[in-house]
């Protein structure tokens, strides 16, 4: 039996959904890449399908990132669960050529690998997902945290985010408040300690 998703996907073409529904018992919605960017009916059915929240999924390439940025500005914020596949080299077989970033997308990803990115918001047996749980019990990662530990606002930052990307099998080059974001949604305050060894506990100071 396929794992239930609750909330609805936005991938970027139909390969991506052939791949997502393989694995999974999900709602599925193609944004059709770059076309989106003009198709008004794309973008109404887009926003009709987001009112109870909506996980984005998109490549780690420059093409994923301006579709996932385009997105992110006509979707309600607050409702966006933006999720990240790794950054891996390699090519999908029905392609003839590698990507322009020579990674592969989200049809390229192996079920494992899918499965971990969307563990969060995996149905249990009930119908829950661990994405139901209050962030205020979970513990957040805050901007603080963040400066704490010098992932933003110091000469190395950048470097020390993609070191920290990696351990939880995200892309390199994500901003801050990106990174915050999505470590939010698949990591505790706990599981981020120990990532940076800082103290779970440490004041936000």
């Amino acid at each position: 039996m396929k794992k239930r998703i609750a909330l609805p996907v936005i991938v970027e073409g139909k390969y991506d959904k052939i791949k997502i529904d393989s694995i999974f018992d999900a709602r599925v919605f193609v944004s059709g890449g770059f076309g989106v960017f003009n198709s008004e009916a794309k973008q109404s059915l887009l926003r009709s399908v987001s009112g109870e929240g909506v996980i984005l999924l998109l490549d780690s390439d420059g093409g994923g990132t301006q579709i996932r940025s385009f997105l992110n500005s006509i979707l309600p914020k607050e409702k966006i669960y933006n999720l990240y596949i790794p950054s891996i080299l390699g090519k999908e077989k029905r392609k003839a050529r590698p990507s322009k970033a020579g990674t592969l997308g989200v049809e390229g990803m192996e079920r494992e690998v899918l499965e971990r990115v969307f563990a969060p918001f995996i149905c249990d047996d009930t119908g829950a997902c661990k994405a139901g749980i209050l962030q205020k019990e979970r513990g957040m990662i805050t901007k603080v945290d963040f400066y704490r530990d010098k992932l933003t606002g110091h000469p190395n930052s950048s470097c020390l985010r993609d070191k920290l990307a990696a351990q939880f099998g995200l892309p390199p080059g994500m901003s801050a408040n990106a990174l915050l974001e999505v470590l939010n949604v698949i990591a505790d305050r706990a599981e981020y300690s120990a990532a940076v060894g800082s103290p779970a506990d440490a004041a936000d100071v």
